[in-house]
Order: C-alpha cells, then sequence, then structure tokens
C-alpha cells in the first residue's frame, strides 16, 4: 500500500535517485538537464514548499511539492510538482500523490490548483490530471524544447477546490 507522508531532510539520498534520471532526460522538468543534486534538493524542497513522499514497503517510491502559486492577490492558489519512480510508473503512484496534494490544498485553505506548465507530450500526466477533474486553460505554442521531439506546446491546467 501506498503512504504519502510530509518529507524529511534525510530523505533526499533516496529521494535524488528518484528525481535525478527524470531530470537528465529532459522530457517533463522546464529544468537544466545538469542540474547538480545539490541544486535539485533546493528547488524541491525550497521555501515555502510542501514536499512529501510515496513510500510503500519502506521506500521511497515517488514525491511532490506544493506551493503557492503567486503572492498576494494570487496566493489562494497552489502550484505542484511529481515525480515517480520511473521503474515504478503505472501502478498508481502518482495517481496517489495527486488525490493527496488535492485533499491537502483544500485542508491549507488554497481554493484552486494550477500546473503552470505541463508539457503537451507527457500525455499520462494529461491524463491523469483530466481524471483528476483539471483542464486545459491555456496552451503554450512551442514553449517546451524537448530532447528528440524538438519544441512542443506546454500547457497550463487548473482546478477548483
Amino acid at each position: 500500500m501506498i503512504e504519502i507522508r510530509p518529507a524529511a531532510p534525510s530523505d533526499w539520498n533516496k529521494l535524488w535517485p528518484i528525481l535525478e534520471p527524470v531530470i537528465r532526460a529532459g522530457d517533463v522538468y522546464a529544468l537544466p538537464t545538469t542540474m547538480p543534486s545539490e541544486a535539485a534538493r533546493q528547488y524541491w524542497f525550497a521555501p515555502g514548499n510542501h514536499t512529501f513522499v510515496a513510500e510503500e514497503n519502506n521506500s521511497i517510491v515517488g514525491s511532490y511539492y506544493l506551493r503557492t502559486n503567486q503572492q498576494g492577490a494570487g496566493s489562494h492558489v497552489c502550484n505542484c510538482g511529481y515525480v515517480t519512480d520511473p521503474q515504478q510508473q503505472g501502478r498508481g503512484i502518482a495517481n496517489a500523490m495527486c488525490e493527496h496534494s488535492l485533499h491537502f490544498a483544500k485542508s491549507a485553505g488554497y481554493r484552486a490548483m494550477q500546473f503552470n506548465f505541463v508539457v503537451s507530450t507527457n500525455e499520462s500526466a494529461v491524463h491523469l490530471w483530466e481524471k483528476h477533474g483539471f483542464e486545459i486553460v491555456g496552451r503554450l505554442p512551442g514553449a517546451f524544447h524537448h530532447p528528440t521531439l524538438g519544441y512542443v506546446d506546454a500547457l497550463v491546467m487548473w482546478r477548483n477546490l
């Protein structure tokens, strides 16, 4: 059974082997593919982020962060980033993290969740977010330089809480 709990700084050594291949592949996150571990740790555990890990049998199989999308008058909307162990995909881990993030966001007082930059070719993510009630509210033509497909669209996805 997948359990989700707040991440601890000591989880980084187990999380980096999951996040690193996703960053290096360069096909779903707009992050430098050469990003070193420490910079990735600072990004994932940035001040203001609520970071969680998904565990199964005492092994970390995924993680997500949730943060306020904008300051001031936009602070009622949150944003998330998710990562699943590439060797564990297709087992419902991202689904469990999405459900958890929606409940956490609502309990934290957010009124909506927005994904600012979903790579359109990441079809499994787009499908999952739509399954959870997210709508595509914007398309940024050619905004993401995919390592094998060239310039592809990025999507802005939104869901009221």
